[in-house]
């Protein structure tokens, strides 16, 4: 029987049995598991900057046309036994390559290139693989946030497309007759663009997961436009500077020239325009490609200047140390890139001239990120 209350008995005073409302399973799974994708995500981020730096390495050994056959499934294992070996080798010695510049290799110098090409196609299929296996398990579970999906579906088409164009690259130096002792230029450029495209949406999605969608979502609201204009115009033309210099490393144009600021004692390289017909010299002149890198590398350095004055003025503290981030990295590069030309492009400072590329496109993207999704600020300055 329940008993009268009193009419000054204040509301709340006694224990309130009735149990607190929770979400449903509804509301549970709009939100998905953000942080456990996100992780993965970290983990394929890895795994395509170690991709890049295998490249990299196996380019800079000239090994890249040590296996001259694409087998995505068959090719996972390498030759077991001393007859497997020379059958490789013997493939090896049939396209031009060998019989041009490398008649003087024994079995074990071989073997030292194919590990290296083996390698770099073994981390591609490892990338395809946890790709494969995370979107699964997130997938099965119902895991993977609202609107993420088409998104990670692009990163697994992204991945197929480039592992395409890999051999696509490997292919142009895979001849008999023809010459060829490396594979095209402009396909190798191709294939890099296309590794730091890959790292650019990993990157993204990453630092979307980093915050809440409702975060974002009012974080919008206060996008400085100019700034997010300008980053994203330095987003494309460091992506520009990327790929020709991809051009310079395809044809070795990096070990040419090894004076600054002139090129073999003048601006402009006497060596720059002789090949024919004209267009070649774009892709396969030494002297043009490194003379348009280095041009470019010098716009570039002066808009990112002007970008980073801009990114100062930001209101957001977040937005302006990630303008100051890229633009200590900006310039490092530029002194690693005169650093490379100086002592003719040498496998360990190339690589990590290579590598700060990787840092530099990274830290554009985040400083992009904050001028579209600024980090609010408390009155005291703390975020």
């Amino acid at each position: 029987m329940s008993t009268k209350r009193n009419i000054f008995e204040e509301v709340g005073t006694a224990a309130d049995t009735r149990p607190a409302a929770t979400p449903g399973l509804i509301d549970k799974g709009r939100t998905g598991a953000r942080g456990a994708i996100r992780v993965w995500l970290i983990f394929l981020f890895a795994l395509v900057v170690a991709m890049i730096a295998v490249g990299g390495l196996t380019r800079l050994t000239d090994s890249g046309l040590s296996i001259t056959e694409w087998r995505p499934i068959t090719g996972a294992l390498p030759p077991m036994s001393e007859a497997e070996w020379q059958s490789e080798f013997l493939k090896y010695q049939q396209i031009d390559e060998w019989r041009i510049q490398n008649q003087w290799m024994q079995m074990a110098d071989f073997k030292v290139i194919y590990w290296w090409e083996w390698g770099h196609r073994q981390l591609g299929r490892v990338i395809g693989l946890v790709w494969a296996a995370g979107f699964v398990w997130f997938g099965i579970r119902r895991q993977i946030p609202p609107g993420f999906t088409p998104k990670l579906l692009l990163l697994g088409a992204l991945g197929g497309a480039q592992g395409a164009i890999g051999w696509w690259m490997v292919a142009s130096g895979v001849t008999q007759g023809e010459g060829m002792v490396d594979v095209a230029s402009y396909r190798l450029a191709t294939h890099l663009g296309l590794a730091f495209v890959i790292l650019g949406f990993i990157t993204w999605y990453i630092m979307e997961l980093g915050r809440s969608a409702q975060d974002l979502m009012q974080a919008r609201r206060a996008r400085e436009s100019r700034q997010w204009g300008m980053s994203t115009g330095l987003l494309h033309f460091t992506l520009l500077q990327i790929l020709i210099g991809a051009l310079v490393a395809g044809i070795d144009a990096g070990r040419s020239y090894t004076d600054w600021p002139l090129m073999g004692g003048q601006f402009f390289p006497a060596s720059a325009l002789v090949l024919e017909p004209f267009w070649r010299n774009f892709f396969e002149s030494p002297g043009l490609v490194q003379f348009i890198h280095r041009i470019t590398g010098y716009l570039l350095a002066a808009f990112a200047v002007v970008v980073w004055l801009r990114g100062r003025r930001s209101a957001h503290p977040r937005t302006r140390f990630a303008f100051n981030a890229m633009i200590c990295a900006m310039s490092l590069q530029i002194v690693l890139g005169i650093v490379t030309v100086l002592y003719g492009a040498p496998v360990h400072i190339a690589i990590f001239h290579q590598l700060l590329a990787v840092v530099v496109w990274v830290l554009i993207l985040r400083a992009r990120f904050l001028s579209g999704y600024p980090v609010a600020t408390s009155l005291r300055g703390s975020s």
